[in-house]
């Protein structure tokens, strides 16, 4: 079984991984505190490798028990600075569109990383809980009795995603269902004409004609006259045109008895006795 090897990263959570896995490795062999020690530090390569040469000149590590070796490891990588920005990025971490196992899985890294910032069990499920999702969380600690151990309150969370993928599910299967049946059922009704439709509900404005509009209308009106309402031709938006159809309506208009005409003559013997003749023509 191989030791990984370790080339010194800046990423806090790839050392603490690859001190996790040493460490699991060495108690797999059943090394003794010293013999993990020069086992651990074989595996040091570059700047790790460097950095322990130098604790090598401080220091006789042929002593040094593997806790020694684990807190100088974290006092190198784990710095301050890093330290501090891995306890804000834990403090504000939340799920957001993860899943229930990817938050679980860097939660659990972080807090490796922030061990002072959940020292017991019950803060760890606080934290957790905090972290989840509000729509998994209302339901988890929702009952009379809510998580008070990590493990419950992971197994109970992936349980709540499972059911709330599920509704979601069902929710977007009725919806598709329902939008299926609304186009099948226009598309089974008859297509209708808009020239029929209007036959015996509108006529055309220009010529009176029945089943469309004067906009559609493709008759001549060269020999229609326009109709006024009550006379007044400002009653009207646009001047209407009326095609004459009927024989006895056009010939009333054409022989319209004429008006007569008056004369009236005036003599010098009537202007002088005051009286006027009138003769009608």
């Amino acid at each position: 079984m191989k030791v990984p090897e370790f080339e010194g990263p800046t990423d806090p959570i790839e050392a603490d991984n690859c001190l996790i896995d040493i460490q699991i490795i060495l108690d797999f062999m059943g090394l003794s505190e010293q013999e993990k020690v020069m086992c651990a530090s074989f595996e040091l390569k570059k700047d790790a490798q460097h950095w322990w040469m130098t604790v090598q000149m401080r220091r006789n590590v042929t002593t040094m028990s593997w806790q020694d070796f684990v807190t100088m490891f974290r006092a190198m990588y784990y710095n301050q600075e890093i330290l501090a920005a891995q306890q804000d990025e834990f403090n504000s971490f939340r799920q957001a569109s993860m899943t229930v196992m990817e938050a679980v899985k860097k939660f659990e890294q972080l807090a490796c990383l922030c061990p002072e910032l959940v020292p017991n069990e019950t803060e760890k499920v606080r934290r957790m809980m905090k972290m989840f999702r509000i729509d998994i969380a209302k339901q988890v600690s929702a009952g009379s009795s809510p998580p008070t151990l990590v493990s419950d309150c992971i197994s109970w969370t992936i349980r709540v995603e499972y059911w709330i993928n599920q509704d979601k599910k069902a929710r977007a299967q009725i919806f598709k269902a329902k939008k299926e049946e609304k186009a099948m059922a226009k598309q089974s009704q008859p297509r209708q004409n808009p020239e029929t439709d209007m036959k015996g509900t509108n006529a055309c404005y220009n010529y009176g004609n029945e089943g469309h509009y004067a906009r559609n209308c493709t008759m001549s009106n060269h020999n229609a006259i326009p109709q006024f309402s009550n006379g007044n031709p400002n009653s009207q938006l646009h001047a209407a045109q009326v095609k004459i159809e009927c024989p006895h309506l056009t010939q009333e208009r054409q022989e319209a008895p004429k008006p007569q005409t008056r004369y009236y003559v005036y003599t010098k013997g009537d202007s002088e006795a005051g009286t006027s003749s009138v003769a009608i023509g």
